[in-house]
């Protein structure tokens, strides 16, 4: 099957694109560009980051409910972006689980506890937990789990159809992932603005009912995944089954705004129809 819609990407005001669908079982519904190509991915970096660090959890290594990161906070506040630390400084700005504040420098603080906690560097740990059993050898993460990933549209829909149905996790950790943590939490979307609430789950934004958001006015309120400031996305839609995933080297704006949720919408519309 391949789907016409992921030829939008060719409109997009970019040098390059790829993207691409994929079902839980793996099966690739469709590509589009050169999805072979290595493309930073920003903060896309963060789902896999947090599921290595979910692996740690399911290994014993650390526990989700342990103190990590400033005063107060615990594993599930750095994952969900309610530690209280500030954007991209090591400050802390709130109590933990008073506001969401996205915070590179969570992700940071997770990558040193674990790290700490396994004895192993923590990209090396991404590297065993999660790129080498997804057969991912063209990911890497080059310094912060926050936003230092390297990866391709084909490496990235290993890991979409992973989390759909997953082998390394329970299901029912990967379910806690794409469950709101500390519901009715207010916030700030980078790129988007204030909202209440502002939903995530583990290291994974959740739709529900943000308007406007990056992924599809037809996406399911139940749609998760993350988008990066260097013009990628992966989200998941439970709903919908399936996943998408685009990569440029343009870095958001307002093309993004007004791009990919046109594109999210093609690709479910045809899929449904």
């Amino acid at each position: 099957m391949a789907l016409q819609s992921l030829a939008l990407i060719e409109s997009w005001p970019v040098p390059t694109a790829a993207a691409g669908v994929v079902r839980a079982d793996g099966a690739v519904l469709g590509a589009q560009g050169p999805v072979g190509l290595r493309f930073p991915l920003a903060s896309v970096t963060k789902p896999l980051a947090a599921y290595a660090v979910l692996v740690a959890y399911e290994e014993g290594a650390i526990e989700l409910d342990e103190p990590a990161g400033p005063p107060g906070s615990t594993v599930r506040h750095l994952l969900a972006h309610t530690s209280g630390l500030a954007f991209d400084e090591h400050r802390v700005t709130a109590a933990p689980g008073e506001r969401r504040l996205y915070s590179n420098a969570g992700f940071e603080q997770l990558g040193d506890h674990v790290a700490k906690a396994t004895d192993i560097p923590f990209a090396q740990y991404l590297r065993q937990a999660v790129l080498e059993p997804l057969g991912m050898a063209d990911t890497s993460l080059e310094g912060s789990p926050a936003k230092d990933g390297v990866s391709t549209v084909t490496d990235l829909l290993r890991f979409a159809a992973e989390v759909q149905a997953p082998r390394l996790l329970d299901p029912r950790t990967v379910a806690q992932a794409m469950t709101v943590q500390y519901p009715g939490t207010k916030g700030v979307l980078p790129g988007y603005g204030h909202q209440n609430p502002n939903d995530w789950g583990l290291g994974f934004e959740i739709r529900d009912a943000k308007s406007p958001h990056w992924t599809g006015g037809s996406s399911s309120p139940r749609t998760f995944g993350h988008f990066g400031q260097s013009g990628t996305f992966l989200w998941i839609d439970p709903d919908a089954r399936v996943a998408g995933v685009a990569l440029t080297d343009r870095a958001f704006g307002p093309w993004a705004i007004e791009a990919w949720p046109v594109f999210t919408d093609a690709v479910l519309s045809e899929l449904h129809g």
